[in-house]
């Protein structure tokens, strides 16, 4: 019987979050403890890319990590971001993220609806005569490359943060007892992989989001329980409530 949960992402800011209801009805301990963290580059090592961020007139950011190590790196490097330079999110939120640097305001920074990339290009290709910036995670593939190439935009990608494992201590591994673990990433699968000897790993039931996290997990040979999104369970707690239920 499922009873204490670690849940391998930040705490919810709200104490509305899906995962306290869940908690409540299930009589369950949930643990948030992330397995990777986010580390910005230095200005020496985003140099060796050769990207000059004043040569482009408009960033595009898809995540909160990406605006945070974009203006560090441009504070780190002495560089002043132009007045009318664009902004392009695809949040709402993460465009709104943007005030903690810099004015918003509406006529220079645009967002999508979805969160997903896809929903964004339309604005991007109204927006035809920008050169585009987009700062990214040293995981990442090519889909924004060539769907911006498909439309013939201006745009170069480059690495300004990079996810790494955040080490369990000793004590944590010693006093490890959960009897279910949910990731969200590769990266942390990999990290619980390396983190914890192979019986500890027999006795976890193990949650993934996205395809890509359940595939690390098969390859890892960990007991896959619980997969999501699927089309009768669209999030990780609708899953989770699902799983339990038939529990």
């Amino acid at each position: 019987m499922t009873k204490k949960i670690l849940i391998s992402q930040p705490k919810p800011a709200s104490e509305k979050s899906p995962y306290y209801d869940i908690a409540k009805e299930f009589d369950l301990e949930l643990v948030f403890r992330p397995f990777i963290k986010v580390e910005g580059l230095t200005a020496k090592d985003f140099r060796q890319q050769k990207i000059n961020i004043l040569n482009y007139t408009a960033i595009v950011f898809t995540s909160r990590h990406a605006i945070d190590n974009f203006f560090k790196l441009a504070k780190e490097m002495r560089i002043t971001i132009p007045e009318d330079m664009k902004y392009f999110c695809v949040t709402e939120t993460i465009a709104l993220y943007i005030q903690k640097y810099v004015q918003y305001r509406k006529r220079k920074v645009f967002f999508g609806s979805t969160g997903k990339i896809d929903d964004l290009v339309p604005s991007m290709v109204k927006h035809k005569t920008e050169k585009y910036l987009i700062p990214m995670s040293d995981v990442h593939d090519d889909k924004v490359k060539n769907m911006l190439d498909a439309k013939k935009l201006q745009h170069t990608e480059c690495v300004m943060y990079r996810t790494v494992s955040n080490d369990f201590t000793e004590e944590e591994i010693k006093a490890f007892d959960y009897d279910m673990a949910l990731f969200f990433s590769p990266s942390g699968i990999s990290a619980f992989s390396n983190n914890f000897a192979d019986d500890v790993k027999a006795k976890v039931v193990v949650g993934t989001f996205g395809p890509s996290t359940a595939k690390a997990a098969r390859d890892a040979d960990l007991r896959l329980d619980l997969e999501a999104p699927t089309p009768e369970c669209p999030s990780m707690t609708s899953a989770l409530k699902a799983y339990l239920k038939k529990q």
